[in-house]
């Protein structure tokens, strides 16, 4: 096999750590000897070895003299766990391939560095736009500070997310909503406004498939949302937050019915238009580590994400309906003419049940 097909397989090693190692990257290791694998691992869980770790722990035989795979640059600063550039250099490891540089300031390239100084081969670039993909949240998070942002979105073709009586259940196929909660299982957070809040009641939680449950994000501007709502009710976890005006923290009796159900309440500014400066509010979110978000609106949040150019990508699922009138899926982000137009590009389509997938990105 080649480096490339040991660092692809890294790749699939270290996605059984989504949606549990954030706001650490994923990372798989395998080590190789006499073209065998003798060991393999990935980061479980935030908190806990590093894949490097764990895959020279699992090793069958002595991995002196063997070549170590992984798909983001070994650390070498102490954190919640040792070094992995010490582990790797008094295993006498001999050669190490990397897919990708580690972006973040404490490492970037210094972990190469100190392995290279002890002697050890090391070779760096392979696969790299894979291994950057797969950390994408990571990347955009430990550079930016801010989330890496989706939106979600489900419409008729003729591009209504709900009736006139704001009824939107169920738009899309059951395989869709399944696909759903998957994302969610993948993302730190989900986010949505207190509009849906009140209208749907919705839980946020992942039920249809097996995961970790996400943060569950309200945007509310004025603290107006009842805590008998399920949001409330149903936070055990102590997940949620509630993203709120500066100009709502005189509400004390209020705020202090929301912490007793265990809501966490962020006060950013307001944007000049009665609205939350939604810039502010993901940095907010991300002084939380929250690295990843996904919008499932309603139609007034996906319209102001567009609008203020705050999103990284749309997962936009189409159902073969037609609707005629209804609420639309983007309302006006200010755009005059056609040659002005809001332009995006198409990553990838799939159809799911009786609906097409189409993920965008920018």
């Amino acid at each position: 096999m080649t480096d490339e097909s040991y660092i692809k397989l890294a790749i699939e090693i270290a996605k059984k750590g989504v949606g549990y190692v954030s706001p650490n990257p994923m990372v798989g290791c395998v080590i190789i000897k006499n073209e065998r694998i003798i060991g393999a691992g990935f980061h479980q869980k935030f908190g806990e070895k590093h894949a490097e770790i764990n895959a020279i722990e699992s090793a069958i035989e002595s991995v002196e003299g063997s070549t170590l795979y992984v798909n983001l640059e070994p650390c070498n600063y102490q954190g919640k766990t040792p070094p992995c550039v010490d582990r790797i250099i008094e295993s006498k490891i001999k050669r190490v391939v990397v897919g990708t540089l580690d972006m973040n300031p404490l490492v970037c390239g210094k972990g190469i560095r100190k392995l290279k100084s002890a002697g050890i081969e090391v070779k760096v670039g392979i696969l790299e736009q894979e291994c950057i993909s797969l950390n994408k949240f990571f990347f955009k998070h430990i550079i930016t500070g801010m989330p890496y942002v989706s939106l979600k979105a489900a419409q008729t073709l003729d591009g209504r997310i709900a009736d006139l009586h704001r009824e939107s259940k169920w738009i899309s196929s059951s395989q869709s909503r399944k696909y759903v909660h998957e994302l969610r299982s993948k993302y730190d957070a989900v986010l949505i406004g207190a509009g849906t809040v009140k209208r749907d009641d919705p839980n946020l939680t992942v039920r249809l498939v097996e995961g970790r449950n996400p943060y569950r994000v309200v945007l509310d501007t004025a603290l107006s949302l009842r805590s008998s709502n399920k949001l409330f009710q149903n936070n055990g976890d102590k997940k949620l937050i509630v993203v709120t005006s500066t100009n709502s923290s005189e509400k004390k009796n209020k705020i202090k019915r929301l912490t007793n159900c265990g809501a966490q309440i962020v006060f950013v500014n307001e944007d000049g238009g009665k609205k939350l400066d939604l810039k502010s509010a993901l940095k907010e979110l991300g002084k939380l580590n929250i690295s990843s978000i996904l919008v499932e609106g309603g139609g007034e949040i996906f319209t102001s994400f567009i609008h203020k150019n705050l999103f990284d990508d749309i997962f936009l699922f189409i159902s073969p309906k037609f609707l005629g009138a209804g609420l639309s899926v983007i309302n006006d982000i200010g755009i005059k003419s056609i040659r002005n137009a809001f332009k995006i590009k198409i990553a990838a389509t799939e159809k799911i049940g009786d609906d097409l997938l189409l993920e965008l990105n920018k």
